[in-house]
């Protein structure tokens, strides 16, 4: 679940659930919450929540803010509240970890992009597919898991690359807009002593 505040269009909390794929959506709206929904099948991918601040005072700052369990049981009774039977869940998981490349074999319908097996901390590596130059076997960088925020304000969800599968994204230092970030193309390259799946921390692990 990824939440957005913006101030801006009236003191609203986004809270993004899953992925639209562009399709067209709908709403509906009771008190301070309204739920998005693909038209198609009813699938919730979004909910607002109005007069956020009302709800959770120590909303600050614009774009995305992070959410601790007692906000989301808060927001969860203003859900029901609202007569919706949906329950919010909150993912402790981190978006933006040290990840590591342990197989890579080329795209079959690209000149340029690799499918890469990552070690992400989970149980079994996931599929990732990247396009940058010095991604390799061995390699340690950084992964944008589906559910992460880039700075430049993209999703990341699980998706697809000419076809071929791909959960989540390899990241340059650009990208993650880090300070100094090299102006070439690639994805950082981490110390090979850093940990598979820990939360990538840009002012101890970042170094140009």
């Amino acid at each position: 679940m990824i939440a957005i505040y913006n101030s801006h269009v009236g003191d609203v909390l986004m809270l993004i659930v899953a992925d639209d794929n562009g399709e067209k959506v709908n709403f509906k709206r009771q008190g301070k919450v309204a739920r998005v929904f693909l038209e198609s099948t009813g699938e919730t991918v979004a909910w607002n929540i109005f007069q956020a601040k009302s709800i959770l005072p120590e909303l600050t700052g614009e774009g995305q803010v992070s959410l601790t369990a007692e906000d989301v049981e808060k927001l969860n009774v203003q859900v029901k509240t609202a007569g919706f039977e949906d329950v919010l869940v909150l993912d402790k998981q981190p978006k933006f970890v040290v990840a590591e490349i342990v197989e890579m074999e080329d795209h079959p319908d690209s000149d340029h992009l690799h499918i890469c097996k990552v070690n992400v901390g989970f149980a079994d590596p996931v599929q990732i597919v990247c396009g940058a130059p010095n991604a390799k076997q061995g390699l340690k960088t950084v992964a944008a898991l589906p559910g992460a925020m880039m700075p430049n304000g993209a999703l990341i969800f699980p998706g697809e690359l000419r076809g071929v599968a791909s959960y989540g994204m390899l990241c340059s230092a650009r990208e993650l807009n880090l300070p100094d970030a090299p102006q070439v193309r690639g994805i950082i390259g981490l110390p090979v002593t850093l940990k598979a799946g820990s939360k990538f921390d840009s002012e101890t692990m970042w170094k140009n």
